[in-house]
């Protein structure tokens, strides 16, 4: 795991926050970084790479693979996590309680305000 993973990991692990996450999980040909499977969230998180249009392009196909498994999908970058990390997981939190309509979805890729 990256120092971002990691930092979020040990705020999310073990049902801290009434919620149970997996991390590093297969689903169909790729494997996500963290998911909540009773509530069916994924939360991904960001380095450079995912920013170049080649990125973006994977990323694109990535979530339209995982919303047709019935998955919800958040990302934040790296950056955000380690600067943010209480907003994070504030984030999170608050989707895994009010989820928000999918078409928003896609939309959200940070913590702040």
């Amino acid at each position: 795991m990256i120092d971002a993973e990691r930092k979020l990991w040990s705020r999310l692990r073990g049902g801290q926050r009434g919620f149970y996450f997996r991390r590093q999980t297969p689903v169909g040909d790729y494997v996500v970084d963290f998911v909540c499977l009773k509530e069916k969230l994924v939360v991904e998180l960001d380095g450079g790479q995912h920013h170049t249009d080649e990125g973006m392009e994977r990323d694109r196909r990535r979530e339209e693979f995982l919303r047709s498994q019935g998955l919800r999908v958040l990302r934040f970058s790296n950056i955000d996590v380690l600067k943010n990390t209480d907003g994070v997981v504030e984030k999170i939190v608050e989707e895994l309680r009010n989820p928000l309509p999918s078409a928003l979805l896609g939309a959200k890729r940070d913590a702040s305000p």
